[in-house]
Formats: structure tokens, C-alpha cells, sequence
């Protein structure tokens, strides 16, 4: 199988991310994963982020930069994918499930504590310590 590749979009507001619990048969299923999807042939990155908020939210996303990049690999599904991670802003609206039979419901979530389980790319990136600018973090514990 050919790798595929996925856009997944770190949409920020007021320091939370927003994140979705996906109903997806193929691979994933009640998950937590961003926006994002499928890069399309001939289609910038920006755009297909742009795209697939609107698609799965009905927000509309203004990019912001660009974050690092997966490599997941679904071993059961036999699916493989490089994700790229977007960075967006959404000053506006409220998100709505577009995609009924794909996401449950979608929630703004502080970085620090995004709920679980979580689609492979996320924790992938967690793993990686990724923290992206513009999120607040809790507070570190103090030393002793």
C-alpha cells in the first residue's frame, strides 16, 4: 500500500485547540484527532487545511504556519500516512458537526490536556514534544 498523505489542522482560539472524537469505520474510530484530511492532487496544503475545516466545522480557518510532520503507520487497517500538522486560527463562530457519519463532536481543549484515546498522528506528535506557539500550558509543577 502507498502511503497517503494527511493535513491535520492545529486550530487555535483563545490558547485552546479544537479537536474531534471520529466515528471514521476505516481507521481511528473513537478517536480524538484535529480537523484535516486528504491532500487532494494539485492542492496546496494551506488550501486543503482551509478546506477541510470548512468541510468537518463549518468554521473558516485563516493559516497561521506550519508545524512538524508524522509518520503513521495503522498496522490492523493496513493504512499509512504522513501527516502534516497546520497551524490555524479561527477568530470566530462556533464549531458545528458537518460530518455526522465521521465526528461525533467537536470541544476546545487546552494542549496540555487533550482528551484520550487519541488518533495515531496526535500521539505521534506528542511524542515528538511538539507544543505549538499561541496555546496556553499549564503551569509547571514547582521543584523542589
Amino acid at each position: 500500500m502507498t502511503p497517503r498523505v494527511g493535513v491535520a489542522v492545529i486550530l487555535i482560539r483563545d490558547g485552546k485547540v479544537l479537536i474531534g472524537r471520529r466515528l471514521s469505520a476505516s481507521h481511528g474510530h473513537d478517536t480524538w484527532q484535529f480537523p484535516g484530511g486528504h491532500l487532494e492532487f494539485g492542492e496546496s496544503i494551506a488550501d486543503c487545511a482551509v478546506r477541510e475545516v470548512a468541510e468537518e466545522t463549518g468554521l473558516e480557518a485563516t493559516v497561521t504556519g506550519y508545524g512538524p510532520f508524522t509518520n503513521d503507520v495503522f498496522v490492523d487497517e493496513s493504512k499509512h500516512y504522513v501527516t502534516l500538522f497546520v497551524l490555524a486560527a479561527a477568530s470566530d463562530g462556533i464549531p458545528q458537526v458537518m460530518e455526522p457519519e465521521k465526528c461525533a463532536e467537536w470541544r476546545w481543549c487546552p494542549w496540555d490536556t487533550l482528551p484520550e484515546p487519541r488518533f495515531l498522528s496526535i500521539q505521534h506528535l506528542l511524542e515528538l514534544g511538539y507544543r505549538p506557539p499561541g496555546v496556553v500550558y499549564a503551569a509547571a509543577a514547582p521543584s523542589r
